[in-house]
């Protein structure tokens, strides 16, 4: 079989949530399906680590894919001409987009609607564009995937979709995600918070991530214990609010939170492995990967009561109202002062993670490309 694939977001030194998912999905698929060829569509010259295998063609069309107008030149016409060539059996998009004048069977992964439910966290110009061509992305397309039951739901009920129609695929935890020996964690401890104990976030900093109510949380949590503890932010910064600067900028504590940008894996296993527990109340998520990193790094999370974070964590953390600060520095404090409590989490956590596999999410990908491909 001929699987062309939309592979635009396997940027070396720039995967986030989705490019992550390309990454741990197409890696496997094109390891043990080698009696596949796999066409990557590019809109840049790719790294070679991205051609995983013999079975694999490069194909770089333009334009480059970086605003609305161009992400539709991209794929209404280079996509569509590379698919119109390559005259492959199916069309897989890891990231929502796909060519609408295409008549080839088409396999779309739609993460979330974010943009639906909180547009307020993103340009109007590119709201408009999502809210305009999604729900036709997704009635185009032959079949559906997601990440979770609650994205599933979502997009069934808001663009009139068959639920019959759309299959989840969990994402999952790098599996070098690991539990770390007690001298580790002082060296890591060291290097990152000399030598303190520390609250983790992993993310973009963007306001749908609510890093302002979980710093507001941290300063609570600080004048209660009177602890050393650290705050730890790791990700790049996308946009802030003047809130959050004004807060940054006026805490008694903005001594004892650091920020390390973007991490490597191989640092981003030590910091996981290190903290105290992961804080990840965000207002909206399709699934949550850093919660599955926690549970492989036998950490304590807490999380958010919305969209798919309370499926995703199931019974692995505390999972509180992320509009609510006081109820998110209750939950660090219950951590703080109850070694139970934190072993009881972790447990679970260890028990939720079984439940994600990038092994077992990239045969449910082929499986539902080959019904695809059958339709």
């Amino acid at each position: 079989m001929k699987i062309a694939v939309n592979t635009r977001l396997l940027i070396k030194g720039k995967l986030e949530g989705i490019g992550r998912f390309s990454l741990e999905i197409l890696s496997r698929l094109a390891a043990s399906h080698p009696e596949h060829q796999f066409i990557f569509i590019f809109d840049r010259k790719p790294s070679g680590e991205f051609v995983f295998g013999s079975n694999v063609k490069p194909v770089v069309v333009g334009p480059q894919a970086r605003h609305p107008i161009l992400w539709y030149l991209f794929f209404e016409y280079g996509v569509y001409k590379v698919l119109k060539k390559e005259k492959p059996d199916v069309f897989f998009s890891p990231d929502g987009w796909i060519s609408l004048r295409s008549k080839v069977p088409t396999l779309n992964t739609i993460h979330d609607l974010n943009f639906e439910e909180h547009p307020e966290f993103l340009p109007r110009y590119i709201v408009k564009y999502y809210r305009r061509f999604f729900p036709r992305y997704a009635k185009n397309a032959t079949r559906l995937l997601t990440v979770s039951e609650y994205t599933k739901s979502d997009i069934s009920k808001r663009y009139g979709i068959d639920s019959a129609k759309i299959d989840v695929v969990y994402n999952a935890a790098n599996d070098s995600f690991k539990k770390l020996s007690p001298d580790q964690i002082e060296r890591v401890k060291v290097k990152y918070t000399g030598g303190k104990d520390f609250f983790l976030f992993v993310g973009l900093i963007h306001p749908r991530k609510n890093l302002y109510n979980q710093l507001k949380a941290f300063d609570h949590f600080k004048r209660e214990t009177e602890s050393d503890y650290k705050f730890l932010i790791v990700g790049d910064k996308y946009s802030s609010t003047p809130e959050l600067d004004e807060l940054l900028k006026n805490s008694d504590y903005s001594s004892d939170i650091l920020f390390t940008g973007r991490l490597s894996i191989h640092a981003l296993v030590d910091v996981y492995g290190a903290a105290f527990a992961l804080m990840y109340v965000s207002y909206f998520e399709g699934f949550g990967i850093p919660i599955a990193e926690a549970f492989m790094a036998e950490i304590p999370v807490i999380t958010s009561n919305r969209t798919s974070m309370p499926e995703v964590c199931g019974e692995g953390g505390l999972i509180v109202d992320p509009d609510d600060y006081h109820a998110i520095s209750e939950a660090m404090l219950a951590l703080h002062n109850s070694k139970d409590l934190v072993k009881r989490l972790v447990e679970n956590g260890k028990k939720q993670s079984l439940k994600f596999s990038w092994e077992r999410s990239a045969k449910q990908v082929m499986d539902a490309l080959m019904k695809t491909a059958q339709s």
